[in-house]
């Protein structure tokens, strides 16, 4: 299981950014959503990388 956790705010990103951030399901700053561990979820997380801080469960 990964924890996702939204650290910097999705004004000014690039609108193909805030539709991942919204598959991933975060829309606050601090807030966090648990999700498998599985290839496609990797994939998103390294697309916004630089906005969201992830530890492993």
């Amino acid at each position: 299981m990964l924890k996702v956790k939204l650290i910097k705010s999705r004004i000014a990103v690039k609108p193909s950014l805030v539709k991942t951030l919204d598959s991933l399901g975060l829309r606050r700053i601090r807030q966090e959503k648990t999700h498998e561990d599985n290839p496609v979820i990797r994939g998103m997380i390294y697309k916004v990388r630089h906005l969201v801080e992830v530890t492993e469960s």
